[in-house]
């Protein structure tokens, strides 16, 4: 029976968090955040994004659209002050990210969910550039 065959590759390989520089950012938040993976789907009708943010609870969450800057935040609550790591994998601190928001993208039709520490941001397309189809009507 033939093995599969396993290439181990760098950009396969879990990726650690990366600490903002918040010197260059957003001064007004205190506290240390990380940017979280995402991704970006497009349909016709939206672009949703989908936001990995383990430990975020509904009730530390910002999401807000400003100036076509979407900027979703996340709050992480630290360990108990006692508690001493034997070991640590998973460093403390909220999630912070910034997408720019084209104008493709009605502003006023974006609806967001949580589910298992994932959050799915739907953001409609503005209606005038959704594909529509078009009835040819025919003259006799």
């Amino acid at each position: 029976m033939p093995t599969k065959k396993t290439t181990e590759s760098k950009d396969l390989a879990p990726a650690s968090k990366q600490e903002i520089d918040m010197s260059r950012g957003e001064p007004t938040y205190e506290g240390r955040f990380f940017n979280f993976a995402s991704d970006i789907v497009e349909t016709d009708e939206a672009v949703t994004v989908l936001a990995d943010l383990p430990g975020v609870s509904p009730a530390t969450l910002e999401v807000d659209i400003r100036d076509n800057t979407l900027t979703i935040r996340g709050g992480v609550e630290n360990v108990p002050a006692d508690w001493q790591a034997v070991h640590q994998e998973y460093e403390m601190g909220g999630y912070l990210r910034q997408f720019s928001i084209g104008p493709a993208i009605d502003q006023e039709k974006v609806s967001a969910t949580m589910r298992d520490g994932v959050l799915t941001l739907v953001l409609s397309k503005a209606d005038r550039l959704k594909p529509r189809k078009i009835e040819v009507t025919t003259i006799k």
